[in-house]
């Protein structure tokens, strides 16, 4: 009952002009960069995170994630009417959203795109409305082994649960936890990894680094690539949404089936990706002509779509609640909300209430708002795409290059993001993941002062990390997963010699 309180009062303090200004300046953006190749939603949100830093939390909070709605909006204009996925997880959209476009039905396959994504992520926020409470009840017992274990528990499901080469997913992270060790040690006051630099006193800067990694990365692939973009053009009558909306009864089973994979898959770290390819493929699996899809078919349009923004948008449970981003987006507004002074985790329902409540009150007005927005503007974000890049490209890298700067008014941080831009570009021609990394640059020094002082008050002991009940299932859970692909496979192998 306290719960849907605060909820009410959410609401109350959004509905401001200031705020819904905010909202509708986020999701044009968030449209925008969605819609622009090279660019999405970890880019954009890395990219415009520095325009929020003189706004309070909850402002900046809810522009940062109505940027993250728009984006993923933004990604399906480009995959119907491109054949260019907006986003990696748009892929499964393009199997018969371009070919309903070729047929002359693309406003048909956006407004399914548009509905199914809003069905998704109300479907998530729903979830994250109802075990936020239950997350809280918990929080006054985490210490320094409790946080230690849960960060434990990330970086193992990412390792063990990712889709990536296991050796890469651990390269990268490496390098992250490396890199998170420059500049003076938070606990000895020690300095490492200087090398006599006075700009690296204070360590790498995540905002910086994210920029280079996510937006110069992209622009330099994108002018590698040459893309060449030539569409279809695409206007959205009432008509043809009424239409739509008025079918949707006949593929509840699809937009149920993708919403609840969608929530799994982002909740856990398998990510939009996989849960847009999984919610596609069974949908294929369970359709009466399955040879249909590939073909022009709209439940193939509402079953990636619907299973990524939910995925999408239920990845910020585990950051919110344990501080554990589920999302390459999630971990930038992780580091988003560290800069302004707000520690994820389950502390944050019982100390910071008001900002969180807010915040998932944004996620339901965000959807409302984003869905009229992109029904309503496809032909003008449509259009964008016919600007020449080598006019966008430049004004991209120098909105990156203003950011960077404005963080900490250095110039050493645009040659920094420079070089992660150089960093981002070859990891991506060689196939190592970004979101480890990241997420390993983010919570690093964080994981590693929670290690320290678990050691320091066990007096050097690892059994702290298994003296109660909730730190030794953490702990052992982390374990299991670190090595799942092995107990999977034993138990696969196990199986197969029961059956014969």
């Amino acid at each position: 009952m306290e719960a849907f309180g605060l909820l009410l009062h959410g609401f109350a303090v959004l509905l401001t002009w200031k705020t819904l200004v905010l909202m509708m300046v986020g999701l044009v953006l968030g449209i925008f960069v969605g819609v622009l190749p090279g660019l999405g939603g970890p880019n954009g949100v890395a990219i415009l995170l520095p325009l929020t830093f003189t706004m309070d939390p909850t402002s900046a909070i809810v522009m940062l994630s109505c940027i993250y709605w728009g984006a993923l909006f933004g990604g399906a204009i480009t995959s119907i009417l491109f054949n260019i996925p907006g986003e990696a997880w748009s892929v499964a959209t393009t199997f018969d959203g371009y070919p309903m476009a070729q047929q002359g039905r693309a406003a048909e396959a956006l407004t399914a795109a548009f509905t199914s994504s809003f069905i998704g992520s109300l479907v998530a926020v729903l979830l994250i409305t109802f075990l936020a409470p239950m997350i809280s009840s918990f929080a006054l017992k985490f210490g320094p082994p409790e946080f230690f274990a849960v960060y434990l528990l990330t970086f193992c499901s990412f390792v063990g649960l990712g889709r990536e080469a296991k050796h890469k997913t651990v390269i990268s992270m490496s390098l992250g936890l490396l890199l998170a060790g420059i500049g003076m040690d938070t606990v000895s006051g020690n300095l490492r990894m200087t090398f006599g630099s006075p700009e690296l006193l204070r360590g790498i800067n995540f905002l910086v680094a994210v920029i280079g990694l996510f937006g110069i990365s992209e622009i330099l692939l994108t002018m590698e690539e040459r893309l060449a973009l030539r569409g279809h053009a695409a206007s959205i009558s009432l008509r043809v949404v009424l239409g739509v909306w008025k079918d949707l009864p006949k593929y509840w089973a699809t937009l149920l089936r993708s919403s609840f994979i969608g929530c799994w898959l982002g909740i856990t770290p398998g990510g939009a990706i996989a849960a847009s390819f999984m919610g596609y493929n069974l949908a294929k699996r369970f359709a009466k002509d399955p040879e249909s899809f590939g073909k022009g078919r709209i439940e193939g349009v509402f079953a990636p779509e619907t299973a990524a923004h939910a995925s999408g948008t239920s990845a910020l449970l585990p950051m919110l609640a344990l501080g554990i981003p589920g999302s390459g987006t999630a971990a930038i507004l992780l580091g988003g909300l560290m800069v302004w002074g707000l520690n994820p985790g389950p502390l944050l329902f019982v100390e910071h209430k008001d900002f969180v409540w807010g915040l998932i009150a944004s996620m339901y007005l965000g959807n409302v708002v984003g869905l009229v927005l992109v029904l309503t503007t496809v032909p003008i974000f449509a259009s964008i795409l016919r600007v020449p890049f080598a006019a966008v490209a430049p004004m991209i890298v120098v909105s990156c290059a203003i950011g960077a700067y404005a963080i900490q008014n250095a110039m050493f941080d645009i040659w920094l993001m420079l070089g992660f831009g150089i960093v981002g570009y070859v990891f991506k021609k060689i196939g190592i993941p970004l979101a480890p990394f990241t997420l390993a640059l983010v919570l690093g020094n964080r994981a590693e002062d929670a290690f320290r002082l678990s050691m320091i008050g066990s007096g050097g002991d690892l059994k702290v990390f298994w003296s109660n009940g909730l730190v030794g299932s953490i702990t052992t859970l982390a374990i299991v997963l670190l090595f799942w692909p092995v107990i999977d496979g034993l138990l696969t192998r196990l199986g197969r010699k029961q059956r014969s």
